[in-house]
């Protein structure tokens, strides 16, 4: 009797693993699921891929003549035409900034009116309002020195600083004999330098004898 319950038992519990056994085969053969297959891209009636467009295509503008007109009107006709890279400077070399733009008038525009690429950069020369344009399209933007010491006399103060290296200690005199503060450089004229034009210059201290524009040196 002891031996027919073991048996039972048995049997009882190989039908309760046979019952958690893993599933039958389903008859496809593969029990892990296929990623769908990447759609490809549509295809244009022409069969070829569309161009993008050039991202560096140069554009160009007719430059207005502004030679006689206002600073300001002179801006905003040139930017209407499409030229946004403009600047100004003074055309008696005096190195003034032009702060107000309604007070200074065109003498001469870098480059001349016509075709451009609307990325030229537009220099315009001018003088107050209350000025006369020099001769030609006035002076330049002062250029940086070399190992020479240039003529700058008649020039302002202001662009002699400007064209000496940044570390040059400069000194400038009243060459009235009045004492006065040089106050505003752009409104002194240079009477002499020292070190003289066409002298060595290699770092050592400058001084400047100056006087007011409209003054004798």
């Amino acid at each position: 009797m002891r031996i027919t319950h073991v048996s039972a038992a048995t049997v009882l519990l190989l039908a309760a693993l046979t019952a958690c056994g893993p599933t039958a085969d389903t008859g496809t053969g593969d029990a892990t699921s296929t990623a769908p297959p990447t759609p490809k891209a549509p295809v244009t009636g022409t069969g070829e891929a569309a161009e993008e467009p050039s991202a560096d295509t140069e554009s160009t503008a007719a430059l207005p003549d502004m030679v006689g007109k206002g600073l300001q009107s002179a801006q905003d006709e040139a930017q209407a035409a499409g030229f946004y890279h403009l600047t100004s400077h003074d055309a008696l070399g005096r190195g003034r900034n032009q702060i107000l733009d309604r007070g200074w008038k065109v003498c001469a525009q870098t480059p001349a009116p016509g075709a451009h690429s609307t990325d030229t950069k537009v220099d315009f020369s001018t003088v107050k309002l209350k000025e006369s344009c020099p001769a030609g399209a006035g002076q330049a933007e002062p250029e940086k020195v070399g190992s020479t010491m240039p003529n700058f006399v008649g020039k302002a103060v202001k662009v002699a600083r400007q064209a000496l290296d940044s570390s040059t200690s400069i000194t400038v005199d009243d060459a009235s004999g009045q004492d006065r503060m040089v106050l505003i450089e752009s409104n002194w004229k240079v009477c002499s330098t020292d070190p003289a034009a066409g002298e060595k210059l290699d770092g050592q201290p400058v001084t400047i004898g100056a006087v007011k524009f409209g003054e004798s040196c």
